[in-house]
């Protein structure tokens, strides 16, 4: 009985770690100047906003990486949620989890902390 419920515990802390370490493995790749040339130029650009220790953006990012190859036409930038709060205010993004689908120069979509790929695509859908 104590041999489970130490294998328990032992589970939940190997996969909260590998969860958050994935997390932080997420590049920061969000351009003021490139989102700006694919507005005017009416492209699709889902931003996505994390943080490091935030086991729901780590559930986001192989999703968003996916998304990345079966939406080939839309662009994808991420930015870290607390190293760039200058980005944050910019896009009047408040909270990690944060995902929002832009064209043209207008907001088409925000979705706070959805985490499985139906939601997340259905989200970018909204842009095409």
């Amino acid at each position: 009985m104590l041999f489970r419920i130490i294998m328990k515990i032992l589970a939940f802390f190997i996969l909260l770690i590998s969860t958050t370490s994935f997390a932080g493995e997420y590049e920061a790749n969000f351009n003021i100047e490139k989102f700006k040339i694919a507005q005017n130029n009416g492209k699709i650009v889902v931003i996505h906003s994390w943080n490091k220790s935030c086991g729901t953006c780590a559930k986001q990012k192989p999703i968003l990486e996916k998304a990345k190859k079966d939406f080939e036409n839309i662009i994808f930038m991420n930015f870290e949620q607390t190293k760039n709060k200058d980005i944050a205010e910019l896009l009047n993004i408040d909270y990690w989890t944060t995902i929002v689908v832009y064209k043209d120069n207008k907001e088409l979509a925000r979705e706070i902390g959805l985490y499985n790929e139906r939601d997340i695509y259905n989200l970018i859908k909204k842009g095409i």
